[in-house]
Formats: C-alpha cells, sequence, structure tokens
C-alpha cells in the first residue's frame, strides 16, 4: 500500500491500527518501539520527581530516536508518523498497551 493510497483510505483510527501494527511487523522494530517508550515514561516520571523539567526536552529523543532507528535499520520503512503524526503517536502507545497485555508478541 502507497502512503497516498493510504491516505485516502483512514478515515478512523480503528481503519489505521492495522495498518500501523503492518508496519511494525519486525520483532527488534517493535521492541526498540517499547523500549523508548519505556524511556519516555521513565524520563517524565523523572522529570517530575526531580523538578527539573529540562528532561522533558529529551522525550521525543527517547520516544522517536529508538522508534526511527527500528524503522531504517529493521523494518526497513518509513515511520508512519512522517505522514500520520496524531494517529502514529496514538498508535505506538496502543501497542505499547497491546505488548504489555500480551496481545502482540514482545
Amino acid at each position: 500500500m502507497t502512503s497516498e493510497t493510504a491516505t485516502a483510505r483512514f478515515t478512523s483510527f480503528a481503519e489505521f491500527y492495522p495498518f500501523y501494527l503492518g508496519e511494525h511487523s519486525n520483532l527488534i522494530c517493535r521492541r526498540l518501539h517499547f523500549v523508548g517508550s519505556s524511556g519516555v515514561l521513565l524520563l517524565l516520571a523523572f522529570a517530575i520527581y526531580s523538578g527539573n523539567l529540562w528532561w522533558l526536552l529529551a522525550l521525543p529523543l527517547m520516544g522517536y530516536g529508538f522508534a526511527w532507528v527500528g524503522h531504517f535499520f529493521f523494518e526497513k520503512n518509513k515511520p508512519a508518523t512522517f505522514t500520520y503524526p496524531l494517529w502514529s503517536f496514538i498508535g505506538d502507545w496502543v501497542m505499547y498497551k497491546d505488548i504489555l497485555t500480551g496481545r502482540i508478541p514482545f
């Protein structure tokens, strides 16, 4: 499916999420997403605990850094974030929950 076809086709997150999961079929890519998202949560907690909100600036680097390494080097595709920024952000956290609950293999 090309990005143009996908753009015209998706009208809801429910339609988008299966596409999103297909873009994360590589186990290492999914693991890197999970590590990055876990790092984001830890950094967020540390920033709040320490009272040093400058740590919040590292959140995108932590989250997207791990995810994009997974896409460019293991999945070998373009991150969906470039085409669907909001749905991809939501998709990452839904996938994170699905990995935690065992719905998707880690």
